[in-house]
């Protein structure tokens, strides 16, 4: 109870930066999570989406949900893709010297094209109902992942001002907006000469973002089920001190990635669905062409600094609205082949 309290108390949205006070959470959801909210009926959820209060919606709850519910480096890849079985673990055929650099130092990771069940098993620890039902993805091309999430230093090199309530160059850029991110990668790929049709650099995609925070595992997390273990790979609350740190600090993923637990949750492309019921088979962005609310409400994955181990799972989903900051919520970015 007293880690959920304290989770809550710390994500505090960033509107006070700019002179406007602290939204109510509550309020928040009431106003963007509406029973019209892609037509599905939300009403039994507000009060219950915050990263402390979704710890309450564990398995044992809704067990039965599951059933019903990378030029030339990417040819070396494309006959080594990745297949996740649920054995476990696989070799990875990632090689940590498939990376770039771009014009602002931001390093990224070659990414192999591969397959994976997404979501969460009704046998998971923690797990909640909006991971439902586990789903196979097919990801057809290798693209390149951000080995890091953005940092501070390379916002300001991009957009200018440093918008973070914890600073520090080599610290995670924090309380952004989605719409804001948008805006660093526009400009991002009009320093790099990327025309507006030929874009190279995006938000990862929400099966994007699972695929690589897997790197080629089903449990629970990347390095198992045990939880003891998590202190290794993330900043969270147990041993965060309620604020972020300089990225690439903790031990990488299997496939090079850091901080993808932790520190700061992540901006991912698509709105928020209440299931992964119609959710697209192949990777791309599930957004709706039509939005039924005044701001769309997007999804943020991996936890953040103040995010309890629940919270720092492959499959864990949390959301708000595109238009919210948060001192807890950054990005990484995709780099196209």
């Amino acid at each position: 109870m007293s880690e959920n309290l304290t989770e809550n108390l710390t994500e505090n949205p960033i509107d006070n930066l700019t002179g406007n006070p602290t939204e109510n959470p509550t309020e928040n959801l009431n106003e963007h999570l509406t029973e019209n909210l892609n037509g599905h009926l939300t009403e039994n959820l507000n009060g219950h989406l915050t990263e402390g209060s979704t710890e309450d919606l564990h398995g044992d709850s809704i067990g039965g949900l599951a059933g019903d519910f990378i030029e030339n480096s990417a040819s070396i890849l494309n006959n080594n893709s990745v297949k996740v079985s649920t054995a476990g673990s696989i070799h990875s055929p990632i090689n940590v010297n498939d990376q770039i650099r771009n014009s602002i130092g931001m390093e990224f990771v070659l990414i192999p094209s591969g397959e994976f069940d997404m979501g969460s098993p009704s046998r998971e620890k923690r797990r909640k109902l909006w991971e439902s039902p586990v789903h196979r993805v097919t990801i057809k091309k290798p693209f390149y992942m951000g080995r890091y999430p953005v940092t501070q230093e390379q916002w300001s090199k991009v957009v200018g001002i440093n918008p973070s309530y914890f600073r520090g160059e080599k610290h995670p850029v924090e309380a952004v907006s989605w719409e804001e991110a948008q805006v660093f990668i526009r400009k991002l790929n009009a320093l790099e000469n990327n025309s507006e049709k030929n874009s190279v650099y995006r938000l990862p995609t929400e099966a994007e973002w699972e695929y690589v925070a897997r790197a080629g595992t089903s449990t629970s997390s990347f390095f198992g089920d045990d939880e003891s273990k998590l202190t290794e790979y993330a900043w969270f609350l147990k041993n965060s001190g309620l604020e972020t740190h300089p990225v690439g600090l903790k031990k990488p993923n299997p496939w090079g990635l850091y901080d993808i637990y932790g520190n700061v949750g992540e901006w991912v492309q698509d709105e928020y669905h209440i299931s992964y019921k119609g959710a697209p088979s192949d990777g791309r962005a599930w957004e709706n062409p039509f939005s039924n609310v005044s701001v769309p409400v997007r999804i943020r994955r991996g936890g953040g600094w103040n995010g309890s181990a629940g919270c720092c799972r492959s499959a864990e989903r949390l959301f708000a609205a595109q238009d919210r900051r948060l001192n807890s919520l950054g990005f990484r970015v995709v780099r196209e082949l």
